[in-house]
């Protein structure tokens, strides 16, 4: 719980009766007008015009300011598998708008129902996996690997939910599986500040700054499954370097 000081309460009635009902009506416009866009042009198009503007215009209505750093360890005709520390459904925003790369969310099936934002996601061809059903998660991602060539990447939050604390947590093995299948690097990326903008599992929302850090690729050139703990320790330690003591 944060501490309530003057500008905690002077943010409530903004943020229930302005930013909130913006939010949802953004939603729903930008995920319809994905849905239009891909009648005449392509996934990634369609996604860059509806999901950019979305994210940095409810990150600005927040406000929330983004700062990148390092966009040089990124090559933006290069494909990769994307993996990310997950502290706040920010992060989302700030990944959207500010990466700068087409991807392909890995997301949970439940995400579906969302007004809006479910049916904006299929069209865009963004993953959805059953957590549930683990034969149905795997079926998912094999059918989703076929769209990830010619500067298209996928994303994963390896953690698999929001940190509580900020802190990281330990990965699971589904992002480097998928790379050692597709023979693609692993992105390691650090977002760090979105938990002090929307603390995991609160609405206790407030105005901050969060920070991209783009980590050098990591290679998976003649790995096998044996390697697989090797490298997700790499990559685990890659994400943690930049966050915060």
């Amino acid at each position: 719980m944060r501490r309530r000081s003057v500008s905690w309460w002077l943010y409530q009635p903004y943020k229930w009766l302005i930013l909130a009902p913006v939010v949802f009506a953004s939603t729903l416009f930008f995920g319809n007008l994905a849905l239009v866009l891909r009648l005449f042009v392509d996934a990634r198009v369609a996604s860059r015009w509806s999901g950019v503007p979305w994210a940095r215009l409810n990150s600005w209505l927040t406000p929330m300011r983004v700062r990148v750093e390092t966009r040089e360890n990124l090559d933006p005709h290069q494909s990769y598998v994307l993996v990310c520390n997950h502290q706040s459904h920010y992060d989302v925003w700030v990944l959207y708008g500010w990466l700068g790369v087409d991807f392909k969310w890995v997301m949970k099936q439940e995400l579906r129902r969302v007004p809006g934002l479910g049916a904006a996601c299929e069209r865009l061809g963004h993953i959805f996996i059953d957590r549930s059903d683990h034969k149905a998660a795997l079926a998912s991602l094999e059918a989703a690997k076929e769209r990830i060539v010619d500067g298209t990447s996928v994303i994963f939050f390896p953690e698999g939910t929001r940190s509580p604390d900020g802190k990281l947590m330990r990965f699971k093995r589904g992002a480097f599986r998928m790379a050692l299948d597709l023979g693609l690097p692993i992105l390691p990326l650090t977002v760090t500040g979105t938990c002090d903008v929307l603390p995991a599992h609160s609405a206790d929302l407030m105005p901050g700054s969060a920070r991209l850090v783009i980590h050098p690729p990591i290679s998976t050139d003649g790995l096998t499954n044996e390697d697989i703990p090797r490298l997700m320790g790499e990559v685990h330690e890659a994400i943690a370097s930049a966050l915060p003591e």
